[in-house]
């Protein structure tokens, strides 16, 4: 039996996941997710790691291997560090195995990865960091229209007639969002648009990608946004993309995931090189 510990911090949120693994593969044993808000990454990384040993009754020698992925390399207690595109595909294809695509969207940028089924990358897009695709971006915007960020997703699917941004740079889309609440149009069809106008941008990457069938995973920050999801989900109709968009529950967990399953596999190896060298 193995345990692992996966720790995600980017730059909304700081997510921690562990994980025991035996012949019959990964069983998921705790989660905590905790937003940055202007705290410090590395004690929420901290935090998190206490958090899921203490949610599983473990200790920390208990566990054989502590991975990190996105801004996670300066962890001072980890075992190992992993690329974030990597763990984001394993975690996405462990969370949906129909998943030959997974769409990153998280606080900062937002990018499209075609993977295998064994969560192998084989081709990624990116989208430039001033895109107004990400999720900051998106809840400035929300602040601005005075919206919670649960009302994003079902105000949006609500919309009659959406106004959609034209604009890829983050400035200039919120002065675009500015000119339409002078116009005096409607707070639903202003995030339809924005949601429209992300989907473009997201379904565009996904075909550069070359994916051609299967599922799309949704993960990152916005993963859990419903309006989000619906506008992409009417973008790959209208493209002829024949890939199905979907979000999971735990989407927002996807690159911890990925790198407590990779941090698995390199314990292994380790450990069979340092058998092969006591032969």
């Amino acid at each position: 039996m193995i345990h692992t510990i996966g720790i995600d911090i980017g730059s909304g949120a700081v997510k921690s996941v562990l994980f025991s693994h035996d012949d019959h593969g990964p069983h998921w044993l705790a989660k905590r997710c905790e937003r940055i808000r202007s705290r410090d990454p590395m004690t929420l990384a901290r935090q998190g790691f206490d958090g899921v040993l203490d949610d599983a009754g473990m200790a920390a020698e208990d566990i054989d291997y502590t991975a990190t992925t996105g801004e996670g390399e300066n962890v001072k207690f980890a075992t190992g560090h992993f690329y974030s595109m990597t763990t984001h595909a394993r975690g996405g294809v462990f969370l949906e195995p129909s998943a030959r695509a997974v769409v990153d969207i998280g606080a900062l940028n937002g990018r499209a990865i075609y993977v295998d089924e064994r969560g192998k990358v084989l081709s990624y897009k990116m989208t430039s960091q001033c895109a107004s695709g990400s999720g900051q971006f998106l809840e400035n915007i929300a602040r601005y229209l005075g919206v919670a960020i649960e009302e994003i997703g079902p105000l949006s699917q609500s919309s009659k007639e959406p106004e959609k941004v034209s604009s890829i740079c983050a400035v200039l889309a919120e002065t675009d969002v500015i000119n339409m609440v002078s116009r005096g149009i409607a707070t639903p069809d202003i995030l339809k648009g924005i949601h429209l106008s992300m989907a473009s941008r997201i379904v565009k990457l996904l075909k550069v990608t070359g994916v051609k069938s299967g599922t799309a995973l949704l993960t990152g920050g916005l993963a859990l946004d419903s309006g989000l999801l619906a506008a992409i989900q009417e973008e790959m109709v209208n493209e002829k993309v024949n890939v199905q968009a979907k979000s999971h529950p735990d989407s927002i967990y996807a690159g911890a995931i990925g790198a407590a399953l990779w941090g698995a596999f390199r314990h292994e190896r380790l450990a069979a090189l340092q058998e092969q060298v006591a032969a």
